[in-house]
């Protein structure tokens, strides 16, 4: 069941991918003075900040956050809030290709990270699933050999990489075992709203453009599909069961990602565009696509194979 809800958040997170880039397409139409630091910065303000709002009914009947969970929230938002900060900031530097690759490096520091820990060899099938991983990735994003350069966007996106790899491990530590997942959430997305909006304001070409941007029924139904789905949906899925599951395996079943992202990108697109009249062509299925999705379900159908279960510190929760 936990492997299963992992996934369904991967694909809620791959929705992030078309809706995020038509929104920005819909608001540097409206606002072409607008930099990308503000855009990028403002939808994480209004993604969380609606977020949270979202939640706030379904937890005003529990018990109030305790220390634990706001500190965990706390922390989530930090490491996450930086993590997509930084990968977008880097994305300006750098091929997409190349980020969606560089992104997927946390499937190789977790398991560094736990040989640490443990002073103990991976298991044989955590080695091969992350070249599989690795492999799959490079396909997938059509990354080249002759791309492999470190310059700034590279370094930016590896640096994001292990911002996530720290928000992977907060979510695992047993000190936070009894946090419940949805006080978590709401604490989670407050903190990212507040982490983005000084940016957000401070790089505006105005300050009535922290308004102006949103001032449309698309780019509101767009926020909100984010909020919903990609934030509340899959945050919420994320830190209520990846306490079930090693960080080792959830870095690689959050690997699959890109594989829904890829597929919405087959046929989203163009619909979106009509919506918000812009130019946003669906991309179309190539070998590379299929065999890069391919090799990334089979590393995870690896890893969970006839393996021995993660004993969480907790029995799941109802």
């Amino acid at each position: 069941m936990p492997v299963l809800l992992l996934v369904l958040a991967c694909a809620l997170w791959g929705l992030s991918f078309p809706v995020v880039k038509v929104l920005q397409l819909e608001q540097q139409s409206r606002l072409p003075d607008a930099s990308g630091i503000f855009l990028a910065s403002w939808i994480q303000v209004a993604r969380f900040g609606l977020a949270a709002l979202i939640l706030l009914p379904f937890i005003s009947r529990l018990p109030r956050p305790t220390r634990s969970e706001i500190r965990q929230g706390l922390l989530l938002a930090l490491w996450g809030g930086l993590g997509m900060g930084v990968q977008t900031w880097g994305l300006a530097h750098t091929d997409a290709s190349v980020s969606a690759f560089l992104t997927q490096a946390y499937c190789v520091f977790l398991p560094l990270i736990a040989c640490l820990r443990t002073r103990q060899r991976p298991p044989i099938q955590i080695i091969g699933a992350t070249i599989l991983v690795l492999l799959g990735g490079a396909i997938l994003s059509g990354l080249r050999p002759d791309q492999l350069s470190l310059g700034i966007g590279e370094q930016a996106t590896l640096l994001s990489a292990l911002f996530f790899t720290v928000q992977i491990l907060n979510l695992e530590a047993p000190k936070y075992a009894t946090n419940r997942g949805r006080p978590v959430t709401v604490v989670m997305s407050i903190g990212i709203a507040l982490l983005w909006l000084p940016v957000a304001f401070l790089s505006a070409p105005e300050p009535a453009a922290m308004l102006s941007v949103g001032a449309s029924w698309s780019a509101f139904a767009l926020i909100a599909s984010l909020s919903l789905f990609c934030s509340v949906g899959a945050f919420l899925i994320m830190n209520t069961w990846q306490r079930r599951v090693s960080s080792t395996e959830a870095g690689l079943i959050y690997t699959t990602e890109p594989v829904f992202a890829a597929a919405y990108a087959l046929f989203l697109p163009a619909s979106l565009a009509t919506m918000t009249s812009t130019t946003y062509a669906n991309e179309r299925l190539t070998f590379s696509l299929l065999l890069g999705g391919t090799l990334i379900v089979l590393a995870n159908i690896w890893t969970h194979w006839k393996s021995t279960a993660h004993k969480p510190t907790l029995p799941p929760t109802p």
